[in-house]
């Protein structure tokens, strides 16, 4: 046996999955914004639609993914998402309609369900309890490293066009993440170990790691109000994650700012959440996990509201230092709250509820911004409610125990 624990290599395959749809479906199709709208002429509302169907598809499809992983494990959900990514990617190269516009997004919406962070998730949460905050938040770097492909996927299109991108990032979907995907392993049981590396002939080990994880039905977790208070948190953190990821640089050049620098600023989001990513992951694992969470959501307001007044440079910086932070340690702590809590027997189909509560805020979110700007001719109002929202959650993060 490698005297490296499995867990840590399911780890940094799930992470590198993550960097890649990461990279290219979150954080990447903002750059193809205004060029599908220079050769196509849809409005910024039909464009950000786009995004919001892979939310609402990926809030359908969610809880259905909780019970597939359950169910068949998140080995061969991850193998089939990257598949269906790639697929939906090539597809949306030909688009000429917004039917197969749409149509494309949801085929990357379903693959996107299938290998990322429901199914990520879960399978982390099998091999580790004690570490899982500081897994977690390894796994979920990866969205923030993939941050980096956004400059890449500028230089792309600058370069070759929407299309061409399109497809060769289907194409590098497929030749990265099918691989990583075979590295998964669904539980450490099947390999003689418990979580965390502790071997069985510990006994002591396992009773202590058994006590300290309680087991709640997925029927007593529904009845249990900490549980939704999770699902409305989650909710108000897409909604605000999705606007922006989605219009950036629309927002940016509308101020005008170069297309390069709005890129960089994009790229630059996910990959500060990185610090996000492993310090409140850090921290959750050491203090009351509801107050990190809570401590989270004051960055995301913090930085939506300096978002909002964006017209000064230096405001950038700032809101750079805390929005990302914010949002990052987020995708941590609600994997990691939800595993304290319920324990992980029922952890995939309560993720799923989670995720597709997410979902609705994800799909409402983009388009929303995207009205508010072919309304108004601004976006600075949308930035000012989503900043509103993300305080109140903050209190009521409070009130998870």
């Amino acid at each position: 046996m490698s005297r490296i624990f499995y867990g840590w290599w399911v780890v940094l395959a799930c992470a590198g999955v993550s960097f890649c749809v990461g990279g290219v479906v979150t954080s990447g199709f903002t750059a193809f914004f205004d060029p599908i709208q220079a050769e196509l002429g849809w409005s910024h509302t039909q464009i950000s639609f786009a995004a919001s169907l892979r939310g609402f598809e990926m809030g359908l499809f969610a809880p259905l993914f909780g019970f597939l992983v359950y169910r068949f494990g998140s080995r061969v959900l991850m193998f089939g998402g990257t598949l269906a990514i790639g697929a939906g990617l090539i597809l949306l190269s030909f688009t000429q309609s917004l039917p197969t516009f749409y149509g494309s997004f949801l085929i990357v919406a379903l693959g996107a369900g299938g290998c990322t962070s429901l199914v990520t998730m879960s399978v982390v949460a099998n091999w580790f309890h004690r570490n899982v905050g500081v897994a977690l938040g390894i796994m979920a770097s990866g969205f923030g490293l993939g941050g980096l492909l956004v400059p890449l996927i500028i230089f792309l299109i600058d370069s070759y066009g929407w299309r061409v991108s399109l497809t060769v990032l289907g194409l590098g979907m497929w030749g990265v993440g099918i691989p990583l995907s075979l590295i998964v392993r669904n539980s450490p049981e099947r390999y003689g170990l418990f979580p965390d590396g502790k071997l069985p002939q510990n006994r002591t080990g396992i009773a202590k790691d058994a006590s300290s994880s309680p087991e709640v039905t997925f029927k007593e977790a529904f009845r249990n109000k900490a549980f939704w208070y999770l699902n409305i948190a989650e909710g108000v953190r897409f909604m605000a994650m999705t606007a922006v990821a989605t219009h950036v640089i629309p927002f940016l050049t509308s101020l005008g700012y170069k297309r390069a620098f709005s890129g960089v600023v994009a790229g630059a989001i996910p990959l500060i959440s990185i610090i996000g990513r492993f310090g409140l992951g850090y921290l959750a694992d050491r203090f009351e996990k509801r107050m990190v969470m809570a401590i989270a959501f004051v960055l995301v307001g913090l930085g939506l509201l300096t978002f909002a007044n964006v017209h000064w440079p230096w405001l950038i910086c700032v809101f750079l230092c805390l929005y990302p932070a914010g949002f990052g340690g987020g995708m941590v702590l609600r994997g990691a709250i939800l595993r304290e809590t319920f324990g992980r027997g029922s952890f995939s189909k309560l993720m799923g509820i989670v995720m597709g509560s997410a979902a609705i805020g994800g799909t409402i979110g983009p388009t929303v911004a995207g009205l508010a700007f072919d309304k108004l001719g601004t976006y600075q109002p949308i930035w000012y409610i989503l900043f509103l929202l993300t305080i109140l959650i903050a209190f009521l993060s409070l009130r998870i125990k």
